[in-house]
């Protein structure tokens, strides 16, 4: 059994909500990216990083009884949770597999596809994440990453000087734990290097409004990350509530 206490921002119950919400307002980007991709019925997909299964389960619902959903993830906690959604949907053709993408092996050869979103940003070894996939997916086979170009764009317009500080504290907390939150450069020059045809690279860039589902995402982040923030370090108390508030007034700005 592995353990969940080095999450970034843990495995709990509200975690898992944040990452449907975060699954739900992104779903119709990656249902139109998969099928540009080519997943379809029959297809054969590596979930690489699959969370608690939101989108193992979408694959699932695709490829059908003739395909195959492999799903790879390292927390427990995320696997029951994705079993468990998973069942209650009625899908028998999704495996869930726990395991460590930078001290396991990727179960199996020769997919279809693979599927990594949000992975490749937090892992010690991108470049070690790249050559497993490289290796699991046949030839011609497609390989699709989800990773942030300039995470420093996340900020309100116009602008808040406490959500501005707050952007730079988690990039500056992301890469003391190993991780690059701008990692997409680099994803492309490594898939290049080991041979893949970069087909596409395209930038997916959003504006919410208060009051749009999908101001609820960031809104959601802010909230826990300054949690995490707080629970880690008690002296930014007063600044995470200082962030808290500016973040409040700005959501009452239609």
């Amino acid at each position: 059994m592995t353990t969940d206490r080095d999450y970034f921002l843990g495995t709990h119950d509200e975690e898992l909500e944040r990452l449907g919400l975060q699954h739900r307002v992104w779903r119709p980007t990656v249902l139109e990216c998969w099928q540009r991709a080519g997943i379809a019925a029959g297809s054969r997909v590596l979930d690489v990083g699959a969370g608690p299964g939101y989108a193992a389960a979408d694959l699932a619902e695709i490829v059908g009884a003739g395909g195959e959903v492999v799903a790879v993830e390292r927390s427990a906690r995320f696997i029951d949770a994705g079993r468990s959604m998973t069942a209650a949907q009625g899908l028998s053709n999704v495996a869930f597999h726990e395991a460590d993408l930078m001290t396991d092996p990727l179960p199996g050869r020769g997919f279809d596809a693979s599927w990594c979103r949000w992975v490749a940003c937090f892992v010690s070894s991108p470049a070690l994440l790249l050559d497993k996939v490289a290796a699991a997916i046949r030839p011609g086979g497609v390989a699709i990453f989800h990773e942030y170009v300039h995470y420093a764009t996340l900020r309100i317009v116009p602008s808040c000087p406490r959500m501005d500080e707050f952007v730079q504290q988690v990039m500056k907390d992301w890469r003391a734990s190993g991780g690059e939150p701008d990692i997409a450069p680099m994803i492309v020059a490594l898939l290049q290097e080991r041979g893949f045809a970069v087909r596409d690279a395209i930038p997916r860039v959003f504006c919410a409004r208060p009051g749009e589902e999908l101001w609820q995402w960031p809104a959601s982040f802010v909230d826990i990350n300054l949690k995490h923030q707080v629970a880690n370090d008690p002296s930014r108390a007063q600044w995470a509530q200082a962030v808290r508030s500016e973040f409040a007034l700005a959501a009452k700005n239609p």
